[in-house]
């Protein structure tokens, strides 16, 4: 009874709601019982978004976009669901009434007309523009747009200056005429006939330079820059193709050649930035053109250096031309030509020796007064090899002066690692990057163990040639090459020891390096021979002698040939600044240490065999111990000596370079040894030897009257072990 009264009154409300809503229709409220318009624009002022109008209709409401605007859907009336509004972009739809001399701009709900360079706003018609009479208003101000040379031209947007003979505006508007120097082209110089297609190339920089000095050609045709600069720099590599140049006057002339004719050129390029590369040279030029002087900063780069300045440094501070230009230029291969004339570098400062490292660079910017810029021009330079810093070696900035040599003066070094160099000049011209090798200070204890060292390795190689010349009981083919490889170390010690610091005069430092290459490859040479006997001995069994004939042609007719071709090719690698050596700067060290590690890698080949085989026969039915025994022996002594004279090689690679103290030592140790290893090793560990050796200091030793005694006394018992002692001795003999 309870649940129906509560329906009951539940459907009694809902059905005086609808009576009630049925009473006013969409977008009306009821207000005391009466149904009036519901005002959404007041209401909810957002409703319609930015940029539109929101209109109330009796029951409803529109949405209209602001002028310079338009509705999302593309309606004019619409309702907020169908989207805001957005701008109308009258310049891309063509809705602007900018004329044809000026350039439509958008803006957020509307647009602007700004006119054209050489063009001003019309006032009687706005949105068209109306030539400026450039020329009447600079003669209104008494301005001398045109230089003093030229007259003044009015055309339609800009201007053009008419110039007199021997001046020229480079074929661009509102540029003033400047004067030009086609004399600076002259051919009539005597270094010019040292190096051929110099007299070309200046010969058509200066009909270039004629044609744009003459009003009556120069207006006919507008000069291609472009054109221009590529057959400069291809008249530049065929110069210096052929090779380096023999004279630094020749150097100077193209230098200043070359510079003299980017200068006429970079006003003529059409492009802001122009990059050329060509086989000799690489080249980029940055030009700014305009009324008033270029500001910001001017970053040039190639492969082999960059430049970092700005436009007031390559500008100036004199009149301006009406344009500003900045050029790098880099050559690839001039380094060759330049590697001299250290002449007042050496006068600052005694002592250092000089060489280029890095590419040779030229500056050349629009600028006059380039020999005192209001602010100095960095140039990075990469390093022709990665070498840090030492106490040993440092890097200098240096430029080309016009007589021929290098200097320092107003160049400085900002920063330095192993790759690049920042230098920091006050003036323009063509520069580089010099490396000062300093006499490194002589290490008192590393000479001491030098001197003492290869005494002693002299003294033991001196008593090894000895027995192995005179010492009959060890005759054969083994003992021929460790004699001649005695000789060889012997010798090269020797020479090392005497000559290796003496690098005046230089054709002796020359001969003192070949000897030493002769020699040291005369060890390895027979150090191989060695190997190869063993695996003769091994290997062959019967007939493992070897004709002496034979083994000198290879021992010291293969380091001969090796030698010979080496001073052929690269006369100047024998001889440094400060060794009397192989240099290291142009490959030749190569020829010492390719044989040496062929050597070296063949002789592990021969060994390892060796090994092997000998390893076979040792474990044969009936092997021959006594005669295996001695070749095992033979064969322990070879490979330790092979592993001396390489590890000693290995550090013998780095000998020559500073700053290597502990290479140094070892190398100087190990070299110390090699005779006293020699000689222990095949003289003192010898049985046969130190018998020979026992017998000679008992003849020394023993009286006259006492070994006739012992000689009369002799009984045929040990007559005959003696006998059996020598057949024995000869039976080493022979292997």
């Amino acid at each position: 009874m309870w649940f129906g009264k509560k329906l009951l009154m539940f459907g009694f409300v809902c059905a005086t709601w609808i009576s009630v809503s049925r009473e006013c229709g969409l977008g009306q409220t009821s207000i005391n019982n009466r149904c009036q318009d519901y005002d959404e624009c007041e209401e909810k002022p957002s409703i319609c978004g930015n940029n539109s109008n929101c209109i109330n209709t009796n029951g409803s409401y529109y949405c209209q976009c602001l002028s310079g605007y338009k509705g999302n859907h593309g309606k004019t009336n619409f309702t907020a669901v169908e989207g805001p509004c957005i701008d109308i972009n009258e310049c891309t739809e063509n809705l602007h009434s900018c004329g044809h001399l000026a350039i439509c701009q958008n803006q957020i709900g509307n647009y602007s007309c700004i006119c054209m360079s050489g063009y001003i706003k019309n006032s009687s018609s706005p949105g068209n523009c109306e030539d400026i009479n450039e020329c009447k208003e600079a003669e209104m101000k008494n301005e001398h747009i045109c230089g003093e040379k030229g007259s003044c031209e009015n055309t339609n947007g800009s201007y053009w200056c008419k110039c007199e003979t021997g001046y020229t505006n480079y074929g661009n508007e509102r540029t003033q005429c400047s004067k030009l120097s086609c004399g600076r082209f002259s051919v009539d110089n005597k270094p010019m006939q040292l190096l051929g297609g110099l007299a070309d190339m200046l010969s058509m920089m200066r009909n270039s330079c004629l044609t744009l000095s003459n009003p009556t050609t120069s207006d006919e045709k507008k000069a291609d820059g472009e054109a221009l600069l590529e057959k400069l720099l291809t008249a530049t590599d065929s110069i210096l193709s052929p090779g380096p140049v023999d004279s630094s006057e020749g150097v100077t002339e193209l230098l200043g050649a070359v510079e003299n004719s980017i200068l006429l050129i970079g006003p003529q390029l059409i492009h802001n930035k122009t990059k050329i590369e060509t086989t000799q040279t690489d080249a980029e030029i940055a030009v700014q053109r305009g009324m008033t002087r270029p500001t910001g900063a001017i970053h040039l780069t190639n492969d082999h250096a960059s430049l970092s300045t700005d436009w007031t440094a390559a500008a100036g501070t004199g009149a301006y031309p009406g344009f500003a230009m900045a050029g790098l230029l880099s050559y690839k291969n001039l380094e060759g030509s330049v590697n001299r004339s250290f002449e007042e570098l050496e006068q600052q400062e005694p002592g250092p020796s000089f060489q280029i490292f890095s590419k040779v660079v030229s500056v050349v910017v629009s600028n006059p007064s380039t020999q005192n810029l209001s602010h100095p021009v960095n140039i990075t330079f990469r390093h022709l090899q990665d070498i840090k810093e030492s106490p040993e070696l440092s890097y200098i900035c240096a430029y080309w002066k016009e007589k021929g040599a290098w200097s320092t003066d107003g160049c400085s070094q900002q920063q330095s690692n192993a790759t690049h160099t920042v230098c920091t000049c006050k003036h323009l011209s063509s520069f580089a990057v010099l490396m000062a090798l300093y006499p490194m200070e002589p290490n008192f204890g590393l000479m001491v163990v030098t001197k003492l060292g290869l005494a002693i390795s002299l003294l033991c190689l001196i008593l090894s040639i000895l027995t192995f010349k005179f010492c009959r009981s060890i005759q054969g083919t083994r003992t021929t090459i460790h004699l001649h490889l005695c000789i060889c170390l012997f010798m090269a010690d020797l020479i090392f020891l005497a000559g290796i610091s003496q690098t005046k005069p230089e054709g002796g430092c020359k001969f003192v390096a070949g000897a030493l290459h002769f020699f040291f490859l005369g060890v390895i040479t027979w150090m191989l021979l060695e190997g190869v006997q063993l695996y003769r001995m091994v290997v062959l069994v019967f007939n493992a002698t070897v004709r002496p004939l034979y083994l000198f042609a290879a021992g010291y007719g293969t380091p001969l040939a090796i030698v010979v071709i080496s001073a052929i090719i690269r006369p100047e690698g024998y001889g440094t600044p400060h060794h009397c050596w192989l240099s290291l700067d142009n490959g030749l060290i190569w020829s010492f240490f390719g044989p040496v590690c062929f050597i070296v890698i063949l002789n592990v080949f021969f060994f390892i065999i060796t090994v092997w085989k000998l390893a076979q026969k040792f474990a044969s039915l009936n092997p021959d111990l006594s005669k295996l025994h001695k070749i095992k022996a033979f064969t322990v002594t070879a490979i330790a000596q092979m592993c001396i004279l390489g590890l000693m090689w290995v550090f013998g690679a780095f000998l020559f370079q500073a700053g290597l103290p502990a290479v140094e030592y070892i190398f100087t140790i190990l070299n110390s040894l090699q005779g006293a290893l020699v000689f222990v090793m095949h003289c003192l560990l010898s049985k046969q030897v130190r018998e020979e050796y026992a017998n000679f200091f008992s003849c020394i030793c023993t009286p006259q009257k006492k070994r006739y005694s012992d000689l009369s006394t002799t009984n045929p018992s040990s007559s005959q072990s003696q006998g059996s002692r020598t057949g024995q001795h000869t039976g080493e003999s022979q292997i």
